[in-house]
């Protein structure tokens, strides 16, 4: 047995797992597996009769019913698969591989024919990921917070795509302080908000930091029964520090919208 790529397109020199099973099922209605190889090119000595090669290249497989009679033979299967890796970088500057995740979805994005169940789950950076050839999209998550962005791919039998999505984001950390410099106060709870009055973080933490799309948010603290608040801007690839001081107190008119899910 051997697996090509395509027709005209060359052997496949390993990765490939190669599982025979009689073409008959039994009683219970599995079909017996007989022999079973993780070799390129395998020799099955099997019985005359009837049965169902099926190999599997990553995410990709493909199964066939053969007929084996007195007589060796030689029997070629095409696996059109390809494979992508997967990088992220923010501000020109590769982002930190603990810090990226990647989901991947059949179709496309960008034409509105994509499945919404992931077809990969959880890649990470550098990952070569075996799948079918075709078309997917890709959604690239960088920390926890909403920096989020899609791209659509094409995968090619016998072809490693190499992909780098561009973040347009930033670190932020928060600390709520009474003098500029000063010591956080403990026990704070976070909320960040847009100018529209989503939510889009919360945490109770000193000094927590998020990574966040570059654009303007709103940082609510809520320590020991008071509410204080600060407008700020997000920068792609900058890490800031933003200070909001226990004098910047605000009415609770300037609350709504904010109550969001938190982690």
């Amino acid at each position: 047995m051997s697996a090509r790529f395509g027709d005209k397109d060359g052997l496949i020199p390993r990765g490939l797992v190669w599982r025979v099973f009689a073409d008959r099922p039994e009683a219970s209605g599995a079909y017996p597996l007989v022999a079973e190889a993780a070799d390129p090119a395998p020799v099955f000595f099997l019985s005359p009769g009837g049965y169902v090669v099926h190999v599997a290249y990553g995410l990709a497989s493909v199964a066939r019913r053969i007929v084996v009679g007195e007589e060796s033979r030689r029997e070629q299967l095409v696996v059109p698969a390809g494979a992508v890796t997967l990088h992220s970088d923010v501000g020109e500057k590769p982002v930190p591989a603990d810090k990226v995740t990647y989901d991947l979805f059949e179709g496309s994005f960008l034409q509105g024919r994509a499945s919404s169940r992931p077809y990969y789950r959880g890649a990470n950076p550098g990952d070569l990921i075996i799948l079918p050839a075709g078309d997917y999209y890709v959604v690239s998550t960088y920390g926890d917070g909403n920096a989020v962005i899609q791209a659509d791919l094409a995968v090619a039998a016998g072809k490693v795509t190499d992909a780098t999505l561009h973040h347009r984001a930033g670190e932020v950390t928060l600390r709520l302080v009474k003098v500029a410099g000063g010591d956080p106060m403990p026990e704070t709870q976070w909320s960040i908000g847009t100018p529209g009055g989503d939510s889009v973080k919360e945490s109770i933490s000193p000094e927590p930091t998020f990574v966040l799309a570059e654009g303007e948010y709103t940082a609510v603290a809520r320590y020991q029964g008071k509410t204080y608040s600060k407008v700020f801007t997000v920068e792609t690839g900058k890490n800031e520090s933003v200070e909001v001081r226990v004098g910047d107190q605000v009415t609770p008119d300037a609350l709504e919208g904010q109550d969001g899910s938190g982690d």
